[in-house]
């Protein structure tokens, strides 16, 4: 198996725009101009990618879901997806186990999309997700890999990229 190696980082300086007018989701400097944040920088990009891939807030929060990864993991539409919890939507995690029983509070903590937003590094792993329109105990084991996502040296959010195995 190749080795990848992934890491997200606020390498170059934020770059100033006009300013987005209200309801901006960014941080207006002196000059009027905005600095977008990372979750800001990351939404458009995720939303738009053709991997399965997820950006969640701080509070565990979809902010942004591509297409493939709703249907990858049964989100349903992506538009229906964005602003629901994490744990709280259609989203249904299945132990490794014969019974496929699902996942204890315990266990959801290590999924590697919390497990990066809460250590502030790296997370991979092999998750077991049941679809809802999934008929009986048919289930799709992806793999993840997750990285925080940093907004002034501070972890946002968590930006994860999905596999199916």
């Amino acid at each position: 198996m190749a080795h990848v190696e992934l890491s997200i980082s606020e390498a170059f300086p934020t770059p100033a725009t006009p300013s987005l007018g209200h309801g901006s989701t960014g941080f207006d400097d002196a000059d009027g101009r905005v600095h977008l944040d990372g979750l800001t920088r990351w939404s458009e990009t995720v939303s738009t990618a053709a991997e399965p891939c997820l950006l969640i807030d701080r509070e565990t929060t979809i902010a942004a879901v591509s297409p493939s990864c709703c249907q990858l993991l049964g989100l349903g539409a992506p538009l229906d997806a964005l602003g629901l919890p994490l744990l709280g939507s259609h989203l249904r995690l299945l132990d490794f186990t014969a019974a496929r029983g699902e996942l204890t509070e315990q266990e959801v903590e290590k999924i590697p999309p919390l497990l990066a937003l809460h250590s502030g590094r790296l997370a991979r792993g092999l998750l077991r997700v049941r679809c809802p329109e999934a008929e009986g105990p048919e289930a799709t084991t992806v793999d993840a890999i997750a990285t925080p996502i940093l907004t002034d040296g501070r972890v946002a959010g968590s930006l994860t990229f999905f596999a199916e195995v």
